[in-house]
């Protein structure tokens, strides 16, 4: 009868120690899922303020662009009238001779 008793308390540990197991893993395996979730919403986030960052770098780049092209504007119109007032007074330089 003891012997009885004893296999059954074998039984009863081999099953305890397969569920402690499988309990075990199943932690594990929530720990990884979570980790995995946190790092992915990391990454997103990233992500986008990297692309909050490429926008404003575009935003700035097209107002640089829009300055530039008035200055160009600008430096044209002083030339053109440069040239005019080049030509009047050798028109009139012309004249005198």
């Amino acid at each position: 009868m003891n012997e009885q008793t004893v296999h059954l308390a074998d039984s009863g540990d081999t099953v305890g120690a397969v569920v402690g197991a499988v309990g075990a893993a199943g932690f594990f395996a929530l720990l990884i899922v979570v980790v995995w979730q946190i790092a992915a919403t990391w990454r997103a986030k990233m992500l986008a303020a990297r692309e909050e960052q490429y926008r404003q770098l575009a935003i700035k780049y097209q107002q640089l662009l829009e300055d530039n092209l008035e200055l160009h504007r600008r430096s044209i119109d002083e030339l053109t009238e440069a040239r005019r007032s080049i030509s009047s007074m050798e028109k009139m330089m012309r004249e005198i001779e």
